[in-house]
């Protein structure tokens, strides 16, 4: 009996210290510096001339202007107990725990509204002790210092329904009306999508949006906000979605703010508090114009509704991205595919391998046999790559013409003649930051390479020799105007620039009519329509297809093909093709310059047979101007490396 009466006494005591800290922490939270929650998760985005870009822009609203039927549905799938628990609902928490133990997995979540709120107050996502310390302390300073339908309205400002944040913005988003007038079937859609966004946008997954919605409305009965006759007529109604924040809102912008998002979150001298910063100001290199072509170019040259298309417009000289789209439809898809994804680049890896070929004694006349081929190595390994369609010259051909056709037997033999190691180390110096194999299948882009990657790497090119940084992030600043970060923007020379307008010279052979022999330049279907110069390479792969062109003041990388990573049809490398060219000549249309580049003074210019390479004479046909360092260029009908061609038979 002593022993029963010392347990309790010392459970008592175990008690009494618990209430006393419980009711402490939450005394002290109330009389603690008064957060400030009205700007949680407000971020206002400007674009390159500091305009605001009102699609970016939360709203907000109070709790009365926001529907019941929003309310209640939230409320009963979220966190029903809300009204009755100061911040933390303890049974709740015990009960999940429970499951997930049993289960050795976690099936189960306890977060409250509250808790939900104060992980919003912050700009990253980490899920470390520290972290989920200072999520606790704020969810105790909320329920100190706010009433709960304050808590509610912070909430439902700031949630995410599928990277739109706020009822308000997600209302015009999906219905087109304001969340005061959502209907039942409506905001139990809504309700239904922050718990995983990708997963129950009902734009993007309207069957996981309806199964979500039927359990949601049955939280509603279970709870008595709705009979079960309610729930029925809702679960019947057949609903339209927008798709817009407003009637002339650019369908792909908010990838552009998604990018932003995902590059705020590598700064580093950026507070991870809204608390700290009071909502940020961030100021982009998001030209809104380039931005609408962009979407229109994809809007009037994509047929395939299946097929997706990221691209990035970047000023080469600086590494702003102007313009960026992770896919057709941001209603439809949230992935990034311009950021995030990694895909085989095909051909368009060929022009950093005759770069490096021109900086080892090559010229644009240099020959290779194109020929059906099989590369032999040791232990009787080999390599047949093919020619697309199958078509092969079967004679020697110029560089020149390798880079109108696209020629792969041309490629790998220049690939194998440098080394392997030639081509990894160049895409290196150019910002192409992905591992690369050195293999024989390296020179026709067998590796997955990012389009950011990439873009940056070709504006190396663009600007003459330079490495430069991409970049969306002008500027930011906290809500009082305090500058918390400002981009300088970064550049290494990496190139040589004459060898550079050599291989920009090289570039324009695929839209050069003068090429059409045996088979046509890649982008012949683009010659009559541009207006300006340009450097353009195509890739394609059986499943992906790829376009990088340029000049001094642009440069556009685009791709195509499906998320499932089944094989695509020649079409749709056709359609990126007409995307490019009309961005390209939009954003040239305004300018006073042509776009190309000066000759340098050690560069001279010759005209040769453009299949060949031979000096051209009285009898060659569509004789076409070569450019050569001085001293290299050919005097004579013969291309400088005949006598330095390597073998067919190759050992490693």
């Amino acid at each position: 009996m002593k022993k029963f009466k010392k347990i309790v006494i010392i459970l008592g005591i175990i008690i009494a210290i618990f209430l006393i800290i419980y009711f402490g922490l939450y005394l002290y939270a109330k009389y603690n510096t008064k957060l400030s929650i009205d700007s949680a998760n407000q971020y206002y985005i400007y674009d390159i001339n500091d305009t605001l870009v009102e699609d970016l822009n939360n709203k907000w609203d109070n709790l009365d202007d926001i529907s019941p039927n929003l309310i209640n549905a939230t409320l009963a799938i979220e966190d029903k107990n809300f009204y009755h628990h100061s911040g933390f609902d303890y049974p709740r928490i015990l009960k999940s725990l429970y499951v997930n133990i049993t289960n050795r997995k976690t099936l189960q979540g306890a977060s409250t509204i509250t808790q939900q709120l104060a992980k919003n107050l912050f700009l990253d996502f980490d899920k470390t002790w520290k972290r989920k310390i200072k999520e606790a302390w704020l969810t105790i300073q909320l329920e100190s210092q706010y009433s709960k339908d304050k808590i509610l309205e912070s909430y439902l400002n700031t949630i995410n329904y599928g990277g739109i944040y706020g009822i308000e913005n997600a209302s015009h988003y999906y219905f087109n009306k304001s969340a005061s007038e959502l209907t039942l079937a409506e905001a139990s859609i809504l309700a239904g999508i922050p718990k995983s966004p990708s997963n129950y946008s009902p734009i993007a997954n309207p069957k996981n949006a309806k199964k979500r919605q039927k359990l949601i409305l049955e939280a509603m009965v279970n709870n008595k906000f709705i009979s079960e006759n309610e729930m029925e007529e809702a679960l019947n109604v057949e609903l339209t979605y927008h798709g817009a924040l407003n009637e002339n809102s650019n369908n792909t912008v908010m990838y552009y703010e998604d990018a932003v998002l995902e590059e705020l979150n590598e700064i580093d001298n950026i507070p991870n508090s809204f608390l700290e910063t009071g909502g940020l100001k961030i100021y982009t290199y998001l030209d809104t114009n380039v931005q609408k072509s962009l979407e229109e170019a994809i809007k009037n040259n994509v047929e395939n509704e299946d097929i997706e298309v990221a691209s990035i417009v970047m000023d080469p000289n600086t590494g702003h991205i102007l313009a960026l789209t992770g896919g057709k439809d941001y209603s439809k898809s949230q992935y990034n595919r311009a950021t995030q994804m990694k895909r085989q680049v095909g051909s368009t890896l060929k022009p950093f391998l005759y770069y490096s070929a021109l900086e080892n004694g090559f010229t644009a006349s240099s020959t290779f046999t194109s020929e059906k081929t099989t590369f032999v190595f040791s232990e009787n390994k080999t390599y047949s790559p093919t020619n697309y369609s199958n078509k092969y010259a079967d004679k020697e051909i110029s560089m020149a013409a390798a880079i109108a056709y696209s020629d792969n037997i041309y490629a790998v033999k220049t690939h194998l003649f440098l080394g392997e190691e030639s081509l990894v180390d160049m895409a290196k110096r150019v910002g192409i930051d992905t591992h690369l194999s050195a293999i024989p299948s390296l020179a026709l882009g067998s590796e997955e390479i990012g389009l950011t990657e990439m873009t940056r790497a070709y504006a190396a090119f663009a600007n003459e020799g330079n490495k430069v940084t991409p970049k969306l992030i002008k500027k930011v600043e906290d809500m009082n105007g305090n500058i918390l970060y400002e981009n300088k923007d970064d550049t290494e020379n990496v190139l040589n620039k004459s060898i550079v307008y050599i291989m920009n010279e090289l570039l324009t052979s695929t839209y050069n009519y003068n090429f059409i022999d045996y088979n046509y330049p890649t982008c012949y279907d683009l010659t009559s329509s541009l207006t300006h110069k340009y450097a353009i390479k195509t890739g394609t792969t059986d499943t992906d297809h790829l376009i990088f062109g340029y000049n001094k003041d642009i440069v556009i990388g685009i791709w195509s093909g499906y998320d499932d990573n089944r094989d695509s049809d020649v079409s749709d490398g056709k359609a990126i093709k007409y995307i490019w060219r009309d961005v390209a000549e939009a954003y040239m249309a305004d300018k006073d310059d042509d776009g190309w580049y000066t000759l340098p003074n050690n560069v001279v210019g010759t005209l040769v047979d453009p299949i060949t390479g031979h000096i051209a004479d009285t009898n060659t046909k569509n004789a076409t101007m070569f450019y050569y360092i001085k001293g290299t260029e050919p005097t004579y009908n013969a291309s400088s490396l005949d006598d330095s061609v390597p073998t067919i038979k190759i050992q490693e």
